[in-house]
């Protein structure tokens, strides 16, 4: 018979909140975060939120450097 293995709890702390980006109608909120996770260094983190941070959505986090390029993508975007 196959050992089951239980999954680490996942750590994380919200050390500063930067914005909203959107808001769904059940209370979730899309939002650009400084996020550290377990005991590495705070990372820029995008993704979906429940109220008070307890649960969280799929998302994408970026090094500093990695966000200063999105950031130069998004300011040559026309619209």
């Amino acid at each position: 018979m196959a050992e089951t293995k239980a999954k680490p709890e996942l750590k994380f702390e919200v050390v500063k909140t930067i914005g909203v980006i959107a808001e769904g109608t059940k209370g979730w909120k899309k939002e650009l975060n400084l996020v550290k996770w377990s005991d590495r260094d705070p990372k820029y983190d995008i993704r979906d939120w429940s109220p008070e941070h307890k649960f969280m959505g799929k998302g994408v986090t970026l090094k500093k450097e990695e966000l200063l390029k999105l950031k130069e993508l998004l300011q040559n975007i026309k619209l």
